[in-house]
Order: C-alpha cells, then sequence, then structure tokens
C-alpha cells in the first residue's frame, strides 16, 4: 500500500485563514452499471482518522470499517448521486459533475473551499483546488472516496436482489467476463449504461 494521504493541503488552507475544507470524490466512473456516486466531506481543523486512504487501496471490510467513524467525525456530510438514464443522456463526465455538485449541496453548509480529486467542478461557485491522485494525498478527499464507494457498493448489493443474474454483488457493475457474459445471455438489465459500448455493442447485434 502507498503512504496514506496526510493533512498537507488542508493545513495550507487553515494557515490563510480559510476555516472550512471540504474533500470531493466519486466512485463508479468505469462500470457499464449502476450509478455514479460522489461524496463530499468536511471536518473540523486538525481532525485526522488513521486508516482512512484511497478507497481503492482498501478492502470492502476495511472499508465499511472506517465509514462510520467518517461520519461520525466529519462536520457535514453530503452524497450525490446519478442515475444510469442521466449518465446516457449527459455522458459519464457530466454526470459525475452533476453528482459531485448534489453531494456539495447535500452536505447542508457551504465550506470555504473544496478539495477535488482530478478534476474541476466546472461553474462551482466555491473556489476549488484540483489534486492529481487527491484520493492518495489528502485525507479530506480519502474520506470522501471510503463514503462514496462504501455507498455505491450497498446500491449494488440491493441492486443484485432486484435484478437477479447478472453478479451485481460481486463485481459492482464493472466490466468483467462474468458480467459480460450474463449481459450476453439476460440482455440489459434497467441499471445497465446504455451508451456504454458492451452493452450498446449488444443492442445493435
Amino acid at each position: 500500500m502507498s503512504k496514506p494521504p496526510d493533512l498537507r493541503y488542508e493545513r495550507r488552507l487553515w494557515k490563510t485563514g480559510i476555516g472550512s475544507v471540504a474533500g470531493v470524490d466519486e466512485a463508479g466512473v468505469g462500470p457499464m452499471a449502476g450509478p455514479v456516486v460522489a461524496a463530499a466531506v468536511m471536518f473540523a481543523p486538525e481532525t485526522f482518522i488513521s486508516g482512512v486512504h484511497d478507497s481503492k487501496q482498501l478492502t470492502a471490510d476495511r472499508r465499511e470499517e472506517l465509514y462510520q467513524p467518517i461520519l461520525e467525525q466529519a462536520i457535514a456530510v453530503g452524497v450525490g448521486i446519478a442515475e444510469p438514464e442521466e449518465i446516457d443522456r449527459l455522458n459519464i463526465y457530466w454526470a459525475t459533475m452533476r453528482a459531485s455538485e448534489r453531494a456539495l449541496s447535500a452536505m447542508g453548509r457551504v465550506p470555504d473551499h473544496v478539495l477535488v480529486d482530478g478534476r474541476l467542478i466546472p461553474g462551482l461557485r466555491i473556489p476549488q483546488t484540483r489534486i492529481v491522485g487527491g484520493d492518495r494525498k489528502s485525507f479530506c478527499i480519502a474520506a470522501a472516496s471510503i463514503v462514496a464507494k462504501v455507498t455505491r457498493d450497498r446500491m449494488m448489493l440491493e441492486y443484485d436482489t432486484r435484478f437477479p443474474g447478472y453478479g451485481f454483488a460481486r463485481h459492482k457493475g464493472y466490466c468483467t467476463n462474468d458480467h459480460l457474459e450474463a449481459l450476453r445471455a439476460l440482455g440489459p438489465s434497467p441499471i445497465h449504461r446504455r451508451s456504454f459500448a458492451p452493452v450498446a455493442q449488444l443492442r445493435l447485434v
């Protein structure tokens, strides 16, 4: 596992007099089924939870263990969702940006500054800083990545019971061999992204 995130980016902002900093990250950009989920998390200065890391660096069990402490110690948490229909209508980039905006709105309070992983949120009226690989560097972005991933994984477990046969509980909608086989055998489910190539190509056959 790589070096864990720390508070260096947050501290740079706190030292300038900025009081509240929120981290934003998303889960589910790549899958061919299910929503994209964004989370925004804000902590009081110097709050730190040992073990918080980029969600991709953690096991599912470890993410679940950290999820509740994040919710309990954060001063604000928001989740934003863009469903498959919106992804198909807007494209995955703009749907992800919409989900990120919704996550910030759902916090219930406006941060002074936002740290985002990788891409700035277009049109956001709050000052923001883009950090490439931010979920591996910034504590609040890493915390947001865990909230987003746990939220989305729980949704995909629910979808697995609603749409059996696709294996959503295993692959969470990602393009695995068994998912492709199920897609070819059963056809697209209501949560498949029609604009994504494996699903679009199947529908053209």
